[in-house]
């Protein structure tokens, strides 16, 4: 019988003459699709046309707009303990030149060559969200970056590509030590930001472009999701 769809190499079915991107997309951010280890190739033209084409930006700007929106409701105290939380790969600043070198997130991830991109340091900040940690910044919150970037290996090029680029004044910038080596995205975050609770903040926000930023444990009062379809961190 003829069903006007057909099978999918990575599983699935796919309606015939239908634009398989848009859907695609809209699974990974409603995270949908889980442990995906690259773009499908048939996504490749549309994932760059949306990097670079500028859907992202007006994407990621309307996201900014809703945590600013959802800030200006915020009365801080003034004991110093309100917190906000931000990812830094492709949240703070953007791998996006590295990723158009590796079609996108159609190539398998290459520990080895993202180490040697993340260590020139040259990864430019994302507007939007530059914007937004001046504005929490100025307001009082006490912001911490969190990352799963080695701390021995890349700590000090990244602490200097995020002073570079404008990320000045943040209250501590976290990467991942020896003692989680081996931990997921997820349980490395949820355990940095049961630290900081236990350390007594109160953490209003949570942005990142990765669901494992955003699960968990102490995820905070509102969590932001900023798009991301080039590649997914468990």
């Amino acid at each position: 019988m003829e069903t006007g769809v057909r099978a999918h190499p990575r599983g699935g079915m796919i309606p015939e003459g239908a634009s398989y991107y848009p859907s695609w997309r809209l699974a990974v951010e409603a995270n949908n699709v889980h442990a995906w280890c690259t773009v499908p190739s048939q996504c490749l033209m549309n994932v760059e046309a949306y990097m670079s084409g500028g859907q992202y930006d007006r994407d990621l700007n309307l996201i900014v707009e809703q945590a600013l929106s959802y800030i200006n409701e915020i009365d801080p105290s003034n004991d110093g303990m309100d917190a906000w939380i931000l990812d830094v790969d492709d949240t703070c600043i953007s791998n996006l030149l590295y990723y158009r070198e590796k079609r996108y997130g159609c190539d398998p991830f290459d520990p080895a060559g993202f180490k040697a991109w993340a260590l020139k340091g040259g990864c430019q900040a994302i507007p939007a969200v530059r914007g937004l940690f001046n504005n929490l910044v100025q307001n009082g919150f006490k912001v911490f970056l969190i990352t799963g970037r080695d701390q021995e290996t890349l700590g000090q090029v990244t602490s200097d590509n995020l002073h570079d680029q404008g990320f000045i004044g943040y209250e501590r910038l976290i990467l991942k030590t020896a003692g989680f080596k081996g931990q997921s995205a997820l349980a490395y975050k949820s355990e940095i930001r049961r630290r900081l609770e236990k350390e007594g903040y109160r953490i209003w926000g949570n942005v990142g472009d990765q669901w494992s930023d955003l699960q968990g444990e102490c995820l905070g009062n509102r969590t932001f999701k900023l798009p991301n379809p080039m590649y997914f961190v468990p």
